[in-house]
């Protein structure tokens, strides 16, 4: 097939979504290949190329090409390996064995014939009409051909080995080996090179072999005539304290698992315990007033409580070895006599302070961070557009040692092609303000369907084509932090209003965690702002990330913590516009 030049048709670099399916595909193909093996023909990050090409006689054929080689090639929706795969996995595929000088006619365009086989001592391989496999010749097991079988194994015997055997496909010195590096055939052992000829004639090597696994297995017996006590009362005693061992092994690790899993039992809920009494101590001393009393215990807990939960935490009663917030209080009151709970109907209760110790409350102390506007005044970060050399620029940026990957700002892009223009005199005679395209300047910024119309450009077109081809980054750097480098544009924090029930209104505010802010201390100054409950859930799809959810639309209140508070840039708030107008009240 490959005999004659083939015409290129296009050259491209496979999506992910290409990359994922011929994976599967290659594994599905040649289920021998094992995970490793697979990931270093299909790498994950490696770049791959698909190279879509018409033969000779007309048939379209799809090319894998990884680092220049081609790898596999698929024609009428069937995956072949070329032979640089085959030279890296000889047992990829079964193999037929023949002559050196059979390989001429192969490269020629022949098929493999069966009267040219060397047939091994153990037989042919059992493959079937159509079956992918691979030519050798003796004297070395790599192969030199892929093909499929024209015939099935048994047909192959029952015709005395006479007819068509392979369907020669691709073999090396073909146009599609030329493709690649063209690299010649490692020497790899020849597995059948002792096995029998065409005539069935067996070689003197399988007999020398034959004799010495005899003598070796005469000498075997020997050794095991001789101590054969001693060999059982060694093999009994491996195998007792190798059960021992074991069993020690298992009592150890599962005494370690039954503490880990009492300890794990264990913190959680002391940790609740003491993030419930610090909250309870500091919500006593800086929030409650004494003319709020007597107050709702319920309302003590979600007004004042919460909002001094340190930032990162949640309280959640349920996690503690109270359970509810009755149980709680009562505590409270019996050790530390601070408070005193009444109940005012059944299952109200109130909160109110005792005299007696309402001056040594004051000296009690308090939290280091905590909830709500009142924490350390948060700082934006700062955030710069960049752009990373992608493959098909790299040539340009060669000169200034800049390879693939590189990142750079836009002033450092504009100055590295200047540079390279007037290193290499592309500066228009006739008009300054254009540059003449050279060779590297065509390949990397023109389209192919330019390449004959286009002989030069401004200098504003040069830039913008320039960084549109290459990789857009962000770098974003907080106060105090090292800088942050992310592909792509940052995500911008997402506002938005969903319906819940009957017509009621939520605010869903979602990316955060992206600006470093907290979703609980926001969820609890919204809170304080907008008097309305507020609830945290995590982001489904999205890992370690959590959505802020916010009674009504509250859009406006939202983006002026953000804006004001917080001064993250508008340009980095999603959803503003969707905020309620005066006199439409919903």
């Amino acid at each position: 097939m490959f005999a004659k030049p083939f015409r290129v048709k296009s050259n491209t670099v496979i999506k992910g979504s290409d990359r994922r399916k011929l994976k599967a595909d290659v594994s599905a193909a040649f289920p021998s290949l094992s995970a490793d093996e697979l990931s270093e023909l299909v790498p994950n990050k490696e770049e791959l190329n698909v190279v879509k090409i018409y033969a000779h006689k007309g048939d379209a054929v799809t090319l894998y090409v990884l680092h220049k080689n081609p790898l596999f090639f698929e024609l009428e929706k069937q995956l072949y390996p070329t032979v640089y795969v085959l030279w890296r996995y000889p047992a990829l595929l079964p193999t037929f064995r023949t002559w050196p000088p059979v390989l001429q006619k192969l490269i020629g365009g022949a098929d493999l014939m069966l009267p040219g086989l060397v047939v091994p001592s153990n037989g042919l391989p059992d493959v079937k009409r159509g079956d992918c496999c691979a030519v050798t010749v003796v004297n070395n097991g790599a192969p030199v051909a892929v093909g499929t079988a024209a015939v099935s194994s048994a047909e192959m015997r029952s015709s005395g080995l006479k007819g068509r055997g392979v369907c020669v496909l691709h073999t090396y010195m073909d146009n599609l080996w030329a493709f690649g590096e063209k690299s010649g055939p490692p020497s790899v052992p020849d597995a059948g090179g002792e096995g029998q000829g065409v005539n069935g004639e067996e070689c003197t090597a399988e007999d020398d072999e034959e004799e010495e696994e005899e003598e070796e297995g005469e000498l075997k017996c020997v050794a095991e005539e001789q101590n054969p006590g001693e060999t059982d009362q060694v093999c009994s005693g491996t195998q007792e304290l190798s059960l021992t061992e074991q069993q020690e092994g298992k009592g150890e690790k599962g005494n370690e698992e039954k503490e880990e899993n009492q300890d794990d039992q264990k913190k959680p809920q002391e940790i609740m315990d003491a993030l419930l009494v610090q909250c309870f101590l500091h919500a006593l001393k800086s929030k409650v007033k004494k003319s709020e009393l007597p107050l709702l215990t319920s309302t003590f807990l979600r007004i004042h409580m919460f909002s001094c939960c340190p930032s990162g935490k949640q309280l959640d009663i349920k996690k503690s070895s109270y359970k509810k917030l009755s149980k709680f209080l009562q505590s409270m009151q019996q050790q530390h006599n601070l408070v005193r709970v009444k109940e005012l109907t059944k299952g109200v209760e109130s909160l109110c302070l005792s005299f007696c110790i309402t001056l040594p409350l004051y000296r009690l102390p308090a939290p280091t961070q905590h909830g709500g506007e009142e924490e350390t005044l948060y700082r934006p970060p700062e955030i710069t557009t960049q752009y990373s050399v992608s493959a098909r620029l790299e040539p340009l940026f060669l000169e200034a040692n800049k390879r693939k990957g590189t990142i750079l700002q836009p002033v450092e892009v504009r100055s590295i092609v200047t540079e390279y223009v007037k290193n290499n005199d592309l500066v228009d005679g006739n008009n300054k303000n254009y540059v003449t395209i050279n060779p590297t300047l065509c390949d990397c910024l023109l389209e192919k369907s330019e390449y004959q119309e286009v002989e030069s450009l401004k200098w504003d077109d040069l830039f913008s084509r320039t960084m549109g081809r290459m990789q857009e980054c962000c770098q974003v750097v907080f106060p105090g932090q090292k800088p942050i480098i992310k592909k792509g544009h940052i995500e911008p924090i997402d506002i938005s209003v969903a319906s819940r029930g009957s017509n009621k209104k939520v605010t869903i505010i979602k990316n955060l965690e992206v600006y470093q802010l907290d979703p609980a201390v926001v969820a609890t100054a919204l809170q304080h702002r907008v008097q309305a409950s507020s609830v945290l859930q995590p982001n489904p799809g999205a890992k370690d990330k959590v959505l802020v959810l916010i009674q009504g639309n509250q859009i406006h209140q939202v983006g002026s913590l953000l804006l004001d508070h917080y001064q993250i840039p508008r340009r980095y708030i999603q959803g503003l516009d969707k905020a309620l107008k005066g006199g439409k009240k919903k």
